[in-house]
């Protein structure tokens, strides 16, 4: 059988504090109307990146509404998940001949028919998160169920040979669900499509309020001067995100500001067989700088430290190239730290109004607003706050709960 993730329950109630009580009635009259029905997320890892991060809060908070639902992880050899990461790196644009040869297409297809011979069938509604398991409908004899999948990257202009690949495993959902309308590929047909973008949650360890002077204290364990100024980059380990990218802004600011510290915080995934070649090539380029600091879960450091980091920095930087959404940038701006991003995906859902004029599209253009903002932190401060407000209006997780037992109420009522 796949893995199950053993999770509890969280008290939905206390987003009575943060938000309109009407959104929390409304999401308890959607879970009494589904009441009975069985629903199973499925992924490929139950840790790092974005994904594991949503399903660690949304199940346990859809479990306090009294509804019935799990979350199954499926299996893969490094080979497996070397395909798979090649077809996520070609949904963004990247090049998709490693999933030309007919050899690396049967692997795919024969893993996919392992998980789905594994999977507990036992549900009336399968999520399927990215490509990873996206072919499990195709293997699975179970037809009675409903089935979603749900693209947590940017596809607006995927790699046309490995889209072309995994399209027609897609046309056999009963819906599809995208961050942003203009992720969804024009040729595909078939399941129903749904816009969605992720949430973070308040309450979590990686978000709960911690005050700022102990969080500078802290730094100090973790060998940074909480004396200096610092800015950061939380983030997978992943071209995309262009860590060299920031190490550079980095070297750009240092020179108007001396003493300036960089930390690189990021997660290493089971399912991505990349991010420890990469984490290799930071660590070999930053060793030349004492300023420069990795942090990641291999050592230790985990939702708690990133929350310190995210409420004692002076800046926060997501210099994506591409992005599905990029939880890391709601995550900054709950905690009222103002944000330089890539203006890239989803990042611009959760920056508008004064926060749009420090989206990005250039190392320079990084550099100049990171700089900008450390000269003069009473801007940095107000856009704090604006963006944590911005955040509590749109990117909590009552308004996911809520798009995603909508969209399964529906298609149920099919």
């Amino acid at each position: 059988m796949l893995h199950k993730v053993s999770l509890g329950v969280r008290d939905i109630s206390k987003y009575r504090l943060l938000l309109a009580g009407e959104l929390i009635d409304e999401l308890e009259r959607l879970a009494a109307e589904l009441k009975g029905v069985r629903i199973c997320h499925i992924n490929s890892t139950p840790f790092g990146g974005g994904v594991a991060e949503l399903l660690s809060s949304y199940i346990p908070l859809v479990r306090d509404l009294g509804l019935d639902i799990d979350w199954q992880v499926i299996y893969g050899d490094r080979r497996f998940f070397s395909i798979t990461k090649s077809i996520h790196n070609a949904l963004q644009g990247g090049d998709g001949r490693f999933i030309r040869g007919e050899e690396t297409q049967r692997g795919y297809k024969s893993q996919s028919l392992l998980n789905a011979q594994e999977m507990d069938r036992n549900y009336d509604v399968f999520i399927v998160n990215d490509p990873q398991p996206a072919a499990l409908p195709h293997f699975s004899d179970e037809a009675q169920a409903k089935w979603i999948w749900r693209c947590h990257v940017d596809s607006s202009e995927p790699n046309e040979e490995a889209w072309q690949f995994l399209r027609p495993y897609i046309e056999e959902f009963d819906a599809a669900v995208f961050t942003m309308s203009k992720f969804v590929p024009p040729d595909l047909m078939g399941p129903r499509i749904a816009t969605m973008p992720p949430a973070i949650d308040p309450f979590s360890s990686k978000n709960m309020p911690l005050p700022r002077t102990l969080c500078r204290e802290l730094l100090q364990n973790l060998g940074l001067d909480p004396k200096r100024p610092l800015i950061i980059q939380v983030s997978r380990f992943d071209q995309w995100k262009d860590p060299f990218g920031v190490i550079r802004v980095h070297r750009m600011v240092r020179q108007e500001v001396p003493g300036l510290q960089l930390a690189l915080v990021g997660s290493l995934a089971g399912d991505d067989p990349e991010s420890m070649d990469m984490y290799a090539a930071i660590h070999r380029e930053v060793d030349k700088d004492k300023d420069i600091y990795v942090f990641s879960n291999l050592t230790g450091v985990g939702n708690m430290e990133v929350n310190v980091f995210q409420t004692a920095c002076d800046v926060a930087i997501q210099k994506s190239i591409r992005e599905g959404f990029g939880l890391v940038v709601s995550e900054a701006l709950w905690k009222q730290t103002a944000m330089v991003a890539g203006n890239a995906g989803g990042i611009p859902l959760q920056m508008s109004g004064k926060l749009s004029q420090y989206l990005i599209s250039s190392e320079e253009e990084c550099a100049e607003k990171v700089l900008y903002l450390l000269q003069h932190p009473d801007i940095a401060a107000e856009l704090g706050q604006e963006g944590k407000e911005h955040i509590r209006q749109n990117f909590l997780m009552p308004r996911l709960i809520k798009d995603e037992l909508s969209l399964i109420k529906s298609l149920l009522q099919d």
